[in-house]
């Protein structure tokens, strides 16, 4: 792979320096996304066959907001954007339970995708400069902003 260009090592550097800066907002957000009410609760949801899985696509979006707040009109990757516009914009109708994992899935893997981004943003916020060998997660947040 090609290393990257000057524009794409500047949002890079930008992006560790909004790491930085809203570090104690995603670290709090990760938080209630990774508490029995935020993470067990909506899991078992989907499990339980329980309509208010669909709640969690709040939690998604608010991941979200966060995510594009750090690299503003910097677009997101296209296959998250396409996990996120299938988890995302589902209303329960009754008729869900005769087809529940079609429905409700995309829901549950939507969250999953955005909580991973943003514990990867949390896990990398200290960060002084771009490290060398990429550790995986970052990698994958580099891939998040179109920047790898």
């Amino acid at each position: 792979m090609a290393p990257p260009s000057d524009p794409a090592r500047a949002l890079e550097v930008r992006l560790l320096a909004e790491l930085k800066l809203r570090r104690e907002r995603l670290s709090r957000l990760l938080t209630s996304c990774s508490d029995p009410a935020g993470y067990e609760d909506p899991v078992y949801r989907f499990y339980h066959q329980s309509f208010k899985v669909y709640g969690l696509q709040s939690q998604t979006k608010s991941i979200v907001r966060e995510l594009n707040a750090l690299l503003p009109g910097q677009p997101l990757n296209l296959w998250f954007l396409e996990i996120l516009g299938h988890g995302t914009s589902r209303e329960f109708h009754l008729a869900d339970n005769a087809h529940w994992t079609t429905a409700t899935r995309p829901i549950v893997e939507a969250f999953f995708h955005a909580r991973f981004f943003l514990e990867m943003a949390v896990r990398y916020a200290d960060l002084d400069a771009p490290p060398a060998p990429l550790p995986s997660g970052y990698a994958a947040l580099l891939y998040l902003y179109g920047l790898r």
